[in-house]
């Protein structure tokens, strides 16, 4: 098996802003006072920067200095920003836009004030705007039915949603995630909730691909391989349910016996991919479409420390069920 190796590298944006002449209008001035925030302009392109103090903010130029070389005070920048919109009103709403934005997210950052609440009805109101009523022809496709191309199954952990790593949009992937991004045998009565969700997928809405994804510093992996030989748990379902890939960690713990449990835990990651993959065939219309070359069965790993995704298939050697 050589897995296809995807590599992602961050990169930074910024926007040019013309150099304007001044023009009084103070009830900018007003506005943006009250939001805490400013906007520096740079005719260059450097971008816009923001940050929220309460009397002066430091300017940070493209990369971290260990000392503050250049200052500018709170009313500069403001100024800045009355002269800019001043002369150009069509850049008022874009200004409102970004700022409502970025109050959202400084007070989303402050332990002391974040309101739950708040941060809903921030987190809807810029899909909706910025989504939603700007792609009214996609919307109007979901209205009336989906047609998804993926079964995906990736892990519950808040730092891996695959629509954000893999720019899934709405309707492209019908998503499973669960502690592990673990896939269970076919079982009736034990583990009827995954079992649904791949009868679903595969003979409703006949997608055409299954991934499974891993991810680096799993804690449903770690907790796995921390469970004592004798089988002893101390969980009333997490323990139960990474049990799941035991073969995995008995395949690490016999071939890795010589590495590091991170070490391991990270090898195991992947191994857990491939058994989930291998229980999709206990389910035989999963299996019945892989041979029939009608889907294909896909293992992945996402490490969001390297920013490293790979991806790998699996050679099951299956064929079609012979009729006598």
């Amino acid at each position: 098996m050589a897995p296809v190796s995807i590599r992602f590298r961050g990169s930074s944006f910024g926007s040019a802003v013309p150099n304007l002449q001044n023009r009084s209008d103070s009830s900018f001035e007003v506005i943006f006072r009250q939001f805490w925030l400013f906007i520096t302009l740079v005719g260059t392109g450097i971008g816009v920067m923001a940050a929220k103090f309460s009397k002066c903010m430091m300017l940070c130029c493209v990369r971290k200095i260990s000392k503050v070389e250049d200052m500018e005070s709170y009313e500069e920048a403001i100024a800045k920003l009355s002269q800019l919109l001043s002369m150009r009103c069509d850049l008022e709403g874009v200004a409102a836009e970004k700022i409502k934005n970025l109050t959202a997210e400084l007070e989303a950052a402050d332990p002391e004030k974040f309101d739950p609440v708040e941060k809903i009805r921030a987190g809807f109101t810029h899909f909706k705007t910025q989504k939603y009523d700007v792609n009214p022809d996609l919307y109007g496709r979901l209205a009336r039915g989906q047609s998804p191309k993926f079964l995906v199954f990736a892990c519950s952990d808040s730092r891996v949603c695959p629509s954000h790593i893999l720019n899934f949009q709405p309707g492209e992937a019908f998503v499973v995630r669960n502690i592990a991004s673990m896939v269970p045998p076919y079982d009736k009565k034990k583990y009827s909730g995954v079992g649904a969700a791949i009868e679903y997928a595969v003979l409703h809405l006949k997608v055409e691909n299954i991934i499974v994804i891993g991810h680096s510093c799993c804690g449903g992996i770690k907790g796995l391989m921390s469970i004592p030989e004798d089988g002893t748990t101390s969980s009333d379902f997490i323990e139960q349910w990474v049990q799941i890939c035991d073969p995995a960690k008995n395949k690490v713990k016999t071939e890795c016996d010589a590495l590091t449990f991170d070490e391991q835990c990270k090898n195991c990651e992947k191994e857990a991919v491939n058994v989930s993959l291998g229980n999709l065939l206990t389910y035989p219309f999963v299996r019945e479409s892989v041979a029939n070359k009608k889907m294909a069965l896909k293992g992945a790993h996402y490490d969001f420390v390297d920013g490293h995704f790979e991806l790998w298939d699996l050679d099951f050697k299956i064929v079609p069920a012979l009729s006598l």
